[in-house]
């Protein structure tokens, strides 16, 4: 796996947050999932092939996630935050509104939805990809990996040995991950009606695995899209994450783009 030297930025705040770079040639952010870290486009070998095809590959760390500051206070996480990060991000990287569409913008998972935060609230890639969410999860509508979470957390070192919430809060400590943290992103991600979706003027591709549950609203959030399209990789959830056919998905779309006038 790649080792990429960490770098930082200030958030909207002044938070100290963490990104990591690979690459040259076009730049191409992206975003992880909950519980996650910018890692998880190197472990699995996706963002090494997007270097190879020409994109400068950068992979911020969420606040409260990875080498990012995890601060406790919950003043630290407004409503939306997230996505103030990521608008930051752009401007520490010169990618705001005087560089529009002069890179493309992705996520998985939590991520996913702060792309689509980050359109709706004006950010103009040149394309984006939103993978692993449905219209549903855009929605806010109950379910998914952060009920999982604030499960896992409510009864964090008092699992029966063995369980599968022990399983999964051994995993999380592994990890690194930080339960008020973590609480309190969840607590801070804001849904996103549909109206708003319907004035994103960037070719935006949904990807979901074929064995996901959020697959069944992946037609009505491309739908809701002016420029949506869809495409499908195997997998659930968590295995369509680690797919080489979800890099291959997501070049093709980036390949389609259109001579800018």
């Amino acid at each position: 796996m790649l080792d990429p030297v960490v770098s930082y930025f200030s958030g909207s705040d002044g938070v100290r947050l963490a990104y990591r770079e690979v690459g040259r040639g076009r730049p191409l952010v992206l975003l992880h999932g909950i519980a996650g870290d910018a890692t998880m486009w190197l472990r699995y070998g996706h963002a090494e092939t997007f270097a190879t095809r020409g994109y400068r590959v950068i992979m911020p760390d969420f606040r409260g996630h990875g080498r990012s500051a995890k601060p406790h206070d919950a003043v630290n996480y407004p409503l939306d935050v997230l996505t103030d990060d990521g608008l930051a991000l752009l401007q520490h990287l010169g990618l705001g509104d005087d560089y529009a569409r002069d890179y493309d913008l992705g996520g998985y998972s939590l991520g996913a939805r702060i792309v689509v935060r980050m359109l709706v609230r004006g950010a103009t890639p040149g394309r984006a990809v939103v993978a692993g969410q449905g219209l549903r999860q855009v929605l806010g509508i109950g379910g998914g990996a952060g009920s999982v979470l604030r499960r896992v957390f409510a009864g964090w070192g008092m699992f029966e040995p063995g369980s599968p919430e022990e399983r999964a809060e051994q995993s999380l400590r592994s990890s690194g991950a930080d339960p008020v943290a973590l609480l309190h992103v969840l607590d801070s991600i804001a849904p996103t009606p549909v109206e708003p979706l319907g004035r994103v003027q960037v070719p935006t591709l949904v990807v979901v695995g074929a064995d996901d549950e959020r697959a069944a609203t992946a037609d009505e959030l491309v739908e809701a899209l002016p420029h949506g399209t869809r495409a499908d990789v195997p997998g659930n959830h968590g295995t369509a994450a680690a797919a080489p056919e979800l890099t291959t998905a997501i070049l093709d779309f980036l390949a389609r783009r259109q001579p800018q006038t």
